[in-house]
């Protein structure tokens, strides 16, 4: 309060007796912020903590900056607390009302609280929840009078939009600062893991391959590369370990299908130049089929089945393999004939 100024002291005089929802609010007078939500003590953490995050939401501010609530004079556990902060956080996150705020700072003074935000931090990234995913993307620490260096910028890193939950940590002295900082990296490096795939097909990756790394690096809390230049190229995925895993299978499970699809089209180019599958079109006139429907169909002829729905002029058949004539939904049938261009028709 003390440096807030005068000004917020009398406002807070001023108000009160007049608040409403469990807090008032000042303007933010010496402090750089535009106001002060001053909340009524009480021991329920996470109702303070919503009501104060749905306040900002209403007044369409980006961002907000809170204590340790409740573990100066309230004495209450810095354990509890995390909890129930995070709680709130996360419960409000998961709204899709939620527009304006996308900035939660969480200002800790006494080191030995770290240990208990941290912990709760970790309690959340291992759960499966969906809520989870929608706001603990990132976390980010800031230390009082460090810059920190800015990152070598990478070859492509796919777009990625992030909702910040954000520690700020002060010290008596920079030694303490710095003290902290390492104590930090070192918890968040013993989480992180990296892996490469190089694969000559993810040259082959195109918008809807692109739309689905996107997806999973916002639903999975990773970094995605995609390294075109090097040969064969490169994808390199980083992140918490399990998460990393998961993207990791999801990625080779894209190449495969890359490779599924050029293998099967292969093989409709070669069986086409030996058989080909015909339907009468307009004028008397046979007209072959697409490469892998013509392949769908002579599959379906040796495995021996009796019908396949098929696609002729955007509309749905059914074709009788052994009547060999396809009806549509509305009982049209047009007649189909096998050619094998050795033999002659079959």
């Amino acid at each position: 309060m003390d440096a807030a100024g005068f000004q917020v002291v009398n406002e807070c005089a001023q108000y009160g007796g007049k608040y409403q929802g469990g807090f008032i609010v000042t303007l933010g007078g010496n402090l750089l912020c535009s106001i002060i939500i001053h909340l009524i003590s009480n021991n329920h953490v996470k109702s303070q903590v919503f009501k104060v995050l749905d306040e900002c939401e209403q007044r369409t501010y980006t961002s907000v900056a809170f204590p340790a609530i409740g573990t100066g004079q309230a004495k209450l556990s810095p354990a509890k607390v995390a909890d129930e902060m995070l709680d709130a956080i996360e419960e409000f996150a998961s709204q899709k009302s939620v527009q304006h705020l996308q900035t939660v700072k969480i200002i800790i003074f006494q080191t030995d609280m770290l240990k208990d935000f941290h912990e709760s931090m970790r309690k959340r990234e291992k759960s499966d929840s969906p809520t989870t995913d929608s706001w603990f993307s990132v976390l980010k620490f800031w230390f009082g009078g460090k810059n920190q260096s800015t990152e070598k910028e990478k070859p492509l890193i796919l777009k990625k939009k992030v909702d910040l939950v954000i520690f700020q940590i002060c010290g008596e002295s920079q030694e303490n600062v710095d003290a902290a900082e390492s104590w930090i990296k070192n918890l968040i490096l013993k989480e992180q893991f990296e892996t490469s795939i190089s694969n000559e097909l993810i040259a082959s990756f195109d918008k809807r391959q692109t739309d689905a790394l996107e997806d999973l690096q916002r639903r999975k809390h990773v970094t995605i590369q995609i390294e075109n230049k090097l040969s064969p190229p490169l994808i390199k995925i980083s992140g918490f370990s399990r998460d990393v895993c998961f993207v990791s299978v999801e990625v080779q499970k894209m190449i495969q299908k890359i490779k599924d699809a050029k293998e099967e089209r292969s093989k409709a180019e070669l069986l086409y130049k030996l058989v080909e599958w015909r339907y009468l079109g307009s004028n008397d006139t046979f007209f072959a089929f697409d490469k892998l429907t013509n392949m769908q169909l002579e599959d379906a002829k040796i495995a021996k089945k009796p019908y396949l729905n098929v696609t002729i002029n955007k509309k749905n058949y059914k074709v009788d393999l052994n009547a060999l004539e396809a009806s549509d939904d509305k009982g049209k049938t047009l007649s189909i004939q096998r050619v094998s261009k050795s033999e002659g028709k079959l």
